[in-house]
């Protein structure tokens, strides 16, 4: 698998439990706020990290991590994620995925094999957002779709999460996106931080108080919504 980023150790990045987080590079979606720019756009670039160098490390501490999360880039684009999950459960490992959902069969594919923990699937914006905000034209409203019905049909935990941009996304717009995924078990809103590695500068985070009320209009129709980071 294409690994371009290793942390090997986090309490963040799999709510619960201590991890190693690994980054692969690539994506189909181009969100100008992506933080992890470099790995989007030019995963060429990026030096590679071996495989053993990872499993060496979690053979070492596998007595002290729970799992292992697995972000990118898009890792559903890896056509060796599966034999890499599966080299990550026979240490005992719990496994994370992050993903955009633009690839639901290999998601589901996946799951229904009980290789996946752990589900944290981006939700962009509102449908009518989509294709402004990754780039994609046409996007296929369908394949997202497909993968939030799988989701929501409980058969791995999961959440949806957005990360929330001033010039972006609106309390209109996540109204629209509160009603599309109307009682998901968990959904969470993530202030915008502007960094060097995003794709195009310029963009802001939302005050706490507005995250706050944006919450509360969403909680109308998913109870479970939170703002994650935000005391």
């Amino acid at each position: 698998m294409q690994i371009h980023g290793f942390h090997k150790t986090t309490l963040l990045d799999f709510p619960g439990y201590v991890a190693s987080t690994v980054f692969c590079g690539g994506c189909d979606f181009r969100c100008p706020y992506c933080h992890n720019g470099d790995l989007v756009l030019y995963p060429g670039k990026a030096p590679l990290i071996p495989e053993e160098e990872v499993f060496t490390h979690l053979r070492r501490r596998r007595e002290i991590l729970d799992g292992v999360c697995i972000t990118g880039g898009e890792p559903t684009l890896q056509p060796d994620l599966e034999e890499f999950i599966m080299r990550v459960r026979e240490l005992g490992l719990k496994v994370k995925l992050d993903t955009n959902g633009y690839h639901p069969k290999v998601l589901m594919d996946l799951c229904k094999k009980n290789l996946i923990d752990y589900v944290a699937m981006d939700i962009k914006g509102s449908p009518e957002q989509y294709e402004e905000i990754t780039g994609v034209k046409p996007w296929d409203f369908n394949k997202i779709q497909a993968s939030i019905y799988f989701l929501m049909s409980g058969e791995v935990p999961y959440e949806f999460r957005t990360t929330v941009v001033k010039e972006l996304h609106s309390i209109e717009d996540m109204q629209k996106v509160s009603a599309w995924i109307s009682g998901a078990r968990a959904y969470y809103l993530q202030n915008y931080k502007d960094s060097k590695q995003v794709i195009q500068r310029g963009f802001h985070g939302f005050e706490p108080e507005e995250l706050k009320r944006m919450c509360r209009v969403i909680q109308e129709k998913i109870p479970a919504a939170q703002v994650r980071g935000v005391e």
